[in-house]
């Protein structure tokens, strides 16, 4: 099972402070509660600014990009359900979103559950 966790920074943040505390200061925090929260794969897609990125975004019409994206693998939906039963889980669950508050639009930030299918 995969989560995928679409960023929109806060206003008053810039995209670069954004990143740096990301990356800085969340994902230690997502490390060290990686095994409560039976997380078994995470990684943080950061964007890169360049004419190719540009020149695609506009032949598409596409909207503001986000300014990153957080994926997370769970080894099964049961593990990730699991977490919420046990004290433990709910806690550090709870302290990611703490965290997460401090840099991220929570409410223009879309998250979803996903499966991969690999085409190529």
């Amino acid at each position: 099972m995969k989560l995928v966790y679409c960023l929109r920074r806060l206003v008053s943040l810039s995209p670069q402070e954004f990143l740096d505390y990301w990356h800085t200061n969340h994902a230690p925090l997502v490390r060290e509660r990686a095994a409560t929260l039976r997380i078994r794969r995470y990684e943080q897609s950061h964007p890169v600014s360049s004419p190719v990125a540009e020149m695609a975004a506009v032949s598409r019409g596409a909207p503001e990009p986000f300014d990153g994206i957080a994926s997370l693998w769970f080894d099964s939906a049961d593990d990730f359900q699991a977490v919420g039963a046990t004290p433990e889980g709910r806690r550090a669950a709870r302290e990611l979103l703490e965290d997460e508050r401090r840099f991220i639009d929570l409410t223009r930030s879309p998250i979803w559950v996903v499966e991969d299918h690999r085409v190529v």
